[in-house]
């Protein structure tokens, strides 16, 4: 889309900064905030159309203002002068030129931060180039491995093709994951979350994983999985991830022998 021209495309965001918040987190992976937490900076719009979003108000209803880069900077600024060292950007792929801008003027006031980059695993390889040098630790996920719930799910039946194409540059920029401390300087974490009724095709993305990425990839393997946004309605997605499902998917990752990374607890409220 010609965004300098007027277009906005799926994304529905200008040329320039739309921002929905920037705070203080604690809720990654424990070595993307360790104990000072990660300053997340969520973006307005995204690229996908999930029906199950968590974040729907902000991806698809468009929550969020227009921000400056030295607007930014200052809000960035209120929360790494708390000794936080990493700097996470959530969904920011149809935001790439405006993030750049942002981050020659935040990186200058704070060359030790850790740039992450939080996505949704679909974008153009040459966007990401435009990233290179710049990112340190990418977190994508890993939605699904099957055209037809691509297109179902997301509005996105090519979300198989270019996020693993996407994937496999990002793995080729940064590697494994690198931690000093308690917290990731380099590295790349795939996230993938457990869908009710395997509209997920768990067992596709984690081998694709293993046998495709470099040793030693990280994987999240996510099962918070709840109902949100317009999944409420879906005959599969409007109900939790039962705990058997979830125990199906930490198998496939024993037996794939992907031993780096993160499994998460039965949440026994659920």
């Amino acid at each position: 889309m010609d965004r300098t021209g007027g277009e906005t495309g799926e994304c529905c965001v200008g040329p320039g900064l739309e921002v929905s918040a920037v705070s203080l987190h604690l809720g990654e992976e424990p070595v993307l905030h360790g104990r000072k937490g990660a300053c997340n900076v969520f973006m307005t719009g995204c690229n996908l159309h999930c029906l199950f979003c968590q974040n729907h108000p902000i991806s698809h209803l468009g929550v969020g203002k227009p921000e400056t880069p030295e607007g930014l900077r200052v809000r960035v600024m209120e929360v790494l002068d708390r000794d936080v060292r990493v700097l996470s950007f959530v969904t920011g792929s149809h935001q790439v030129p405006a993030i750049l801008e942002s981050l020659a003027v935040i990186l200058e006031g704070a060359p030790r931060t850790v740039v992450a980059w939080n996505s949704g695993g679909y974008e153009r390889v040459e966007t990401l180039r435009l990233l290179e040098g710049i990112v340190d630790v990418y977190m994508p996920d890993l939605k699904f491995m099957d055209a037809s719930a691509a297109q179902e799910l997301a509005d996105a039946p090519d979300y198989p093709d270019v996020a693993r194409d996407a994937i496999r540059e990002m793995a080729r920029q940064v590697g494994p994951l690198v931690v000093e401390g308690d917290l990731a300087v380099r590295g790349l974490i795939v996230r993938h979350l457990v869908l009710p009724g395997d509209l997920s095709s768990t067992r596709s993305v984690l081998e694709f994983v293993s046998r495709e990425l470099p040793a030693g990839t990280a994987v999240s393997l996510m099962g918070q999985y709840v109902p949100a946004g317009r999944a409420l309605d879906h005959p599969l997605l409007g109900r939790r991830l039962e705990p058997a499902e979830y125990e199906k998917a930490c198998d496939i990752l024993e037996v794939l022998g992907l031993e780096t990374g993160w499994i998460q607890e039965p949440d026994e409220n659920a």
